[in-house]
């Protein structure tokens, strides 16, 4: 596949530089850069961050450009030949050239407006390329004119949010949690025969089974792609085809459903255009929506990362009822020492995530009137989280929770000598009495059995049946 610079190299004015002109006048470009003259405004007056768009996000943009292109070809709205360029661009850069040309930082201008002109000007530059032109000609074929007919950054932003969105879902979310659920129910297999005791209010309680903590973590995993593919169904209505404000001012009457089913044929996602454009492209509440199921899973996640390093804390000071697998040195002072790190790594993506769900919740209820000029951040901060949550389920579930080992002596000791125990003898000898055994066992060192058994509060079979830690650590059957 060929690289930017050979495409470069092909141009015999590819070094050359060129200039552009604008209704704010006229600006010279580099000869080997295909954005053009807004995109060189953009980066002079957003130098914030360093952060580029993400290549999901240029994805989604891409496929955007090429399904319009298609319809607004077949419609007649753009010469065919054009059109034809535009998609053929559209897919060189789909399929990875010109990537770096995609330079605009994240906080810009309100609504993406710089991000979008960056995407028309580079396809409308290799486009140009294509059919013999050289870039910067924008009479023979334009950013604004043929890539961007009949479209506006108020309905292409909203709709790449929402295919971007889709896009690292399917990519890489999902797959991570069904990669997790899969290692999660075969530990839960695993550790099935392992007792430990359970604690609540970091204090003993009744014994439980490990392999039951790891089918737990299973099904709030399950649930929760289950609420992800909720949320997701309201990504797949788009706006497109109301341009500017939701009328659909510049377009063909049957190019909104048309680019909708386009997108839907490009993408494989169940795509339709919304039943009213406006409403489409004002609300974020399918973004919020997403993004606070991301922050749920979010949150369960940090719960789970916890428990694992309580588990596995020690290894002679802490609990120690698990191993996690040591993956790299944890102490650059302390020599043997390892560390959960891989759990460590879950929380602080996590706690990121969170943080993206305010911000997005922020800038989703600050649009005004017909338009949330806020859509740069909320497009970065939602498909941020889920690529990075997707990425980090799946180092997760390969570093950490696939190489877990019980310490299964150590989880039978702390489930014998659990105070909680006595639990089991309130249908027996009743709570207060239940209460004052306990009491006495940890005052004098006795084993609950042993207590009993002095006091004649039950026959010794009794007991030994009452207190079987096999049988007390079995889930309940319900009918």
């Amino acid at each position: 596949m060929p690289q930017p610079d050979d495409l470069s190299a092909s141009n015999p004015a590819a070094g050359k530089s060129r200039v552009e002109k604008d209704s704010m006048g006229d600006r010279t470009l580099p000869g080997n850069a295909y954005y053009g003259i807004q995109t060189l405004r953009a980066t002079e007056n957003f130098p914030i961050s360093g952060l580029k768009p993400l290549p999901t996000y240029v994805d989604a943009c891409l496929l955007i450009k090429k399904a319009t292109a298609i319809t607004n070809g077949e419609l007649g709205c753009i010469d065919q030949d054009m059109a034809d360029a535009i998609v053929k661009a559209a897919d060189e850069v789909l399929g990875g050239q010109l990537r770096e040309q995609f330079v605009v930082d994240v906080y810009q201008a309100g609504a993406g407006t710089s991000h979008h002109m960056n995407v028309n000007e580079v396809l409308a530059n290799r486009a140009l390329e294509l059919i013999g032109g050289e870039k910067g000609d924008y009479k023979r074929l334009s950013p604004n004119d043929h890539v961007n007919y009949g479209q506006s950054t108020n309905d292409v932003i909203p709709t790449a949010i929402r295919i971007g969105s889709l896009l690292a879902l399917s990519h890489t979310l999902y797959p991570a949690l069904e990669g997790a659920i899969a290692t999660l129910d075969k530990k839960a297999v695993e550790f099935q025969g392992v007792v430990k005791s359970a604690r609540t209010h970091m204090q003993d309680a009744v014994p439980v089974r490990l392999g039951e903590d790891f089918r737990a973590w299973q099904v709030i995993l399950q649930d929760h792609k289950r609420r992800l593919e909720f949320a997701a169904q309201d990504l797949m209505a788009l706006g497109l085809g109301g341009s500017a404000s939701g009328t659909g001012m510049n377009t063909h009457p049957k190019y909104a459903n048309r680019v909708a089913a386009m997108l839907a044929e490009l993408t494989g996602f169940e795509l339709t255009s919304a039943p009213h454009l406006m409403a489409a492209m004002q609300s974020m509440a399918p973004f919020v929506a997403m993004s606070a199921a991301l922050r749920n899973l979010a949150q369960d996640l940090v719960k789970i990362s916890h428990d694992l390093r309580l588990m596995d804390s020690g290894p002679m000071t802490g609990l120690k009822e698990i191993q996690l697998p040591p993956v790299q040195p944890g102490s650059s002072i302390m020599p043997g020492k390892y560390n959960p790190v891989m759990a460590e790594m879950t929380s602080m993506v996590c706690f990121q995530v969170m943080g993206y769900d305010q911000a997005i919740s922020l800038c989703a209820q600050a649009g005004q009137l017909e338009l949330n000029v806020m859509m740069p951040m909320i497009a970065y901060d939602l498909i941020h989280s889920i690529e990075i949550l997707g990425n980090t389920i799946a180092a997760l579930s390969d570093k950490c929770i696939a190489g877990i080992t019980a310490r299964e002596d150590r989880c039978r000791d702390y489930a014998e000598r659990t105070l909680s125990l006595v639990t089991a003898l309130n249908p027996h000898i009743g709570y207060l009495k239940a209460a004052a055994v306990a009491k006495e066992s940890l005052e004098t060192g006795k084993t609950l059995r042993q207590i009993v058994l002095e006091q004649g509060l039950m026959e010794e079979a009794l007991l030994a049946e009452v207190l079987d830690l096999d049988k007390l650590s079995q889930i309940q059957p319900r009918e």
